[in-house]
């Protein structure tokens, strides 16, 4: 009777704009719900969830010679830097306002290379057109090579992406997904972290965001890793804990710690109740 109150209680706490909550733990799906109408099956915007993506593939390309991550791109900065938001751009290039990748080479740095971090689409699609580049040899273009290169063998399938006008994709944002191929994808980054493990580890700058992945902060387990889009979106990953979880919602501003606290609260009751 306790752990079925501790697991209410839980669940009572859940954010009111809520519509779909995950948590795998161990390789078995611990808890589903889905809440205000949403269908399992329906695709969402994951918006700057969808960053997660490129720190992955960029390692992928890395391991087959494609890149250095610490390859000169042009104007001082390096494709890390890219990736970790310290290329010097200004804030920007964030939900409809993702530039195309021509647009996005022609806008000037605000500060230094390495000298600060600072959040925003800008670098992804400067990263995009660095890397269709190098791709341009195997007639692919970025999002071909993530998909066979990681979604493919991760077993997730995007719904659908944004176009831009020049009819490519973003790389920021512009991921739709259902709930279980997001959870898919935390699981199988989860399985291969170790081959990843460059993309979870902070800059001088800011030693919270790594390779398009923030990483836990106080309040928050020390090996948590997470997506995290508009309106609440998130993928948490914590490999201590072998959890994996997804949140959709439609609307709010996210508190990652509290969050991530009741995801917690929510595994120990379920695992409790299994006992």
């Amino acid at each position: 009777m306790a752990s079925c109150e501790r697991f209410r209680e839980a669940a009572a706490k859940a954010p009111l704009m809520q519509q779909a909550l995950l948590v795998q733990r161990a390789g078995r799906i611990v808890h589903e719900t889905y809440e205000r109408g949403f269908d399992a099956n329906a695709p969402h915007a994951l918006y700057s969830g969808t960053k997660s993506f490129w720190g992955i593939a960029a390692l992928e390309a890395r391991a087959e010679g494609l890149f250095d991550l610490d390859e000169p791109v042009r104007s001082g900065y390096t494709v890390r830097m890219l990736l970790d938001m310290t290329a010097g751009y200004g804030f920007g290039g964030l939900g409809k306002a993702v530039p195309t990748y021509e647009r996005a080479l022609e806008i000037p740095l605000k500060n230094a290379p390495g000298s600060t971090f600072t959040y925003s689409g800008i670098p992804l699609q400067v990263f995009g057109t660095f890397f269709a580049e190098r791709l341009a040899p195997r007639g692919r273009t970025p999002h071909e090579y993530l998909r066979e290169r990681v979604l493919d063998p991760a077993g997730v399938n995007v719904s659908s992406w944004r176009t831009l006008s020049d009819g490519t994709h973003p790389l920021p944002t512009g991921a739709f997904l259902r709930a279980r191929d997001w959870l898919a994808y935390g699981a199988y980054v989860l399985a291969h972290r170790d081959r990843y493990r460059d993309a979870f580890t902070g800059s001088a700058r800011n030693a919270r965001y790594g390779l398009c992945w923030w990483l836990g902060g106080p309040k928050m387990p020390p090996d948590l890793f997470y997506a995290s889009g508009s309106g609440g979106q998130a993928l948490y990953v914590i490999p201590s804990q072998e959890l994996v979880a997804v949140r959709f919602s439609d609307g709010g501003s996210p508190n990652h710690p509290a969050t991530v606290k009741k995801l917690l609260m929510t595994t120990e009751a379920l695992t409790d109740l299994r006992s």
